[in-house]
């Protein structure tokens, strides 16, 4: 059985109507936190994490559906899912931390650098805005597709495609055959 205050907020979840989140919130705030702490130690990363969760709640609110899981059950696996995903954010980012000592970055010589990479920038240009964007969000901001994909606000099988289609262009300009 399904308490009222539940019911309320499905129905206004449904309405796509704000006051949803404040009552999710006060509602679900601590147990979803609780979830999220059994994944992150760190209380400033579980707290993104909570807020991170409550965003895509608001986005994902029309896909709800009562009749496949309690409210608790479906907010319970988005943070799950949102405190996992911080983990390997943060494994992510940890792992790519430039260590200065074992760099090669200032033994280049000029004959090392490949002369036809130093343009890119100018060509990718000539591409359409849409690959320009995902191009550069993984290439030179060094996101990951997933990264990307929330960053853009764009389903990362758009984003997978987008880098296919734009790479193929580039390979047009570099290796017209």
């Amino acid at each position: 059985m399904i308490s009222p205050i539940e019911q309320r907020i499905v129905d206004l979840l449904e309405l796509g109507n704000k006051q949803a989140i404040s009552l999710l919130y006060e509602n679900y705030a601590d147990a979803l936190f609780g979830v999220i702490k059994k994944v992150l130690s760190d209380d400033d990363l579980a707290q993104d994490a909570l807020q991170e969760t409550f965003i895509k709640v608001w986005k994902k609110a029309k896909t709800y559906d009562p009749s496949k899981a309690k409210l608790f059950t479906w907010l319970y696996r988005i943070a799950y899912n949102t405190a996992i995903d911080k983990v390997r954010s943060q494994t992510n980012k940890d792992s790519k931390e430039i260590q200065i000592d074992i760099s090669n970055v200032y033994k280049l010589t000029s004959e090392s650098i490949n002369q036809d990479v130093l343009d890119i920038k100018e060509h990718l240009k000539t591409l359409d805005e849409k690959y320009q964007i995902v191009l550069n969000a993984l290439f030179f901001e060094g996101m990951t597709q997933q990264e990307a994909s929330e960053e853009l606000d764009i389903p990362l099988g758009t984003i997978k495609s987008r880098l296919k289609i734009g790479l193929r262009e580039l390979k047009k300009i570099y290796d017209p055959k």
